[in-house]
């Protein structure tokens, strides 16, 4: 699968803008805070309906218009395909396939996969359990589709017991109905973020490894649920656990426990890596951690996902960032889009495939070409 075209108008800080991809690499050079990122989170915007910065609709549209659309013509399993993204101040956003209106934009995640590294991404490693948990969401939910019904149905009884909490609600009978759907869902939730997070650990080692060199540190990624068997292997069950908490909740307002308190213990030789690692371990973990849910996707869904690497080479010296230009320059993976300041990196990107690339300018918003593979 690759993105053929993109045409944006008022997003964020790009007025105008109808860009031809390389089904390959295709490389945007330029200053900081010229618009090299925010044409990827166009790109990502498209396949998952939000941005990849987590900001409301409302901010993506240029400062003093009141709508931004995005059209894209994709290849997807040798099928031309288009979509469109209309955004207007004050109403609901829009989104067609093929000219026709999603009227659950559920239904299109999984459909376009794609994978983005940036530099948010040490929010993985340092930031709250939340991150994590929304990271885990947003790679699941596009390979399986009961896995995203089932937190839909979830965080719906999550969002009506709490609202049952804050009313003051002592009425144990209706507490018991919700939380046996609450339930059925979570046990999905559970048992899929333990297999999928098993899986990714093995994979993210072996990338840490091809990127960092040998004799690297050994990481690994542990998944902690609220569901996980006790010592003596005793299974949980969401609806005890809540029954337990009850009279604790009604105190706080809030649900203390269930997947919503999920995490992920991420570790560098068996330590801490929010504790102990370095910039350039960190900046190599989230990298390889990108990679290994590329694998995970490709198999999953048997498209090649697009890879956005937003600013990737940043902190890491020059031997793991040639590395992880041989890795994703290599056959496993399909269409790249790679930001950088340096033109030296994107050049030694492009030096390393004999296929299709190219590459523009990007200052204020405006892209323009400055080499291709067919020499434009």
């Amino acid at each position: 699968m690759h993105l053929d075209n993109l045409s944006l108008t008022n997003f964020k800080n790009i007025e105008e803008a109808r860009l031809g991809f390389s089904p390959k690499i295709n490389c945007f050079l330029g200053n900081n805070g010229m618009g090299k990122s925010n044409l990827l989170d166009a790109i990502f915007y498209l396949s998952f309906c939000r941005s990849f910065s987590g900001v409301t609709d409302r901010m993506l549209i240029r400062r003093g218009e009141d709508f931004a659309i995005a059209r894209a013509t994709y290849t997807r399993r040798a099928i031309a395909e288009e979509l469109t993204l209309g955004l207007s101040a004050g109403k609901r956003k829009s989104l067609k396939r093929g000219g026709k209106e999603y009227t659950r934009l559920s239904d299109h995640i999984g459909l376009f996969p794609i994978v983005m590294s940036a530099p948010q991404d040490i929010d993985l490693i340092r930031g709250a359990g939340e991150e994590r948990r929304r990271w885990m969401n947003m790679v699941i939910s596009q390979s399986d589709k009961r896995y995203l019904d089932a937190l839909i149905r979830y965080n719906s009884g999550l969002e009506q017991r709490n609202r049952m909490l804050r009313d003051g609600i002592v009425d144990h009978t209706l507490y018991e109905a919700l939380e046996l759907t609450m339930e059925m869902a979570a046990s999905y939730i559970h048992a899929t973020r333990s297999r999928w997070v098993n899986e990714l650990s093995r994979l993210t080692d072996r990338y840490y490894t091809a990127i960092a060199g040998d004799g690297a540190e050994a990481v690994s990624l542990t998944f902690r649920g609220s569901l996980d068997a006790t010592d003596a292997g005793e299974e949980k069950s969401l609806g005890r656990l809540l029954d337990s908490a009850r009279r604790h909740d009604e105190i706080v307002r809030h649900t203390s426990v269930g997947p919503h308190r999920d995490d992920i213990d991420i570790t560098l030789e068996g330590m801490s890596m929010r504790r102990t690692g370095s910039q350039g371990q960190c900046k190599t973990f989230t990298t390889a951690l990108r990679l290994a849910q590329y694998d995970f996707l490709r198999e999953a869904s048997g498209l090649r996902p697009m890879l956005l690497l937003d600013d990737v080479f940043d902190k890491l010296d020059s031997s793991r960032v040639e590395r992880i230009m041989t890795l994703v320059t290599g056959n496993s993976f399909g269409q790249i889009f790679v930001t950088d300041t340096n033109r030296k990196h994107l050049d030694e990107i492009m030096s390393h495939t004999s296929g299709d690339y190219s590459m523009w300018s990007v200052e204020c918003g405006t892209f323009t070409p400055i080499v291709s593979s067919s020499g434009l």
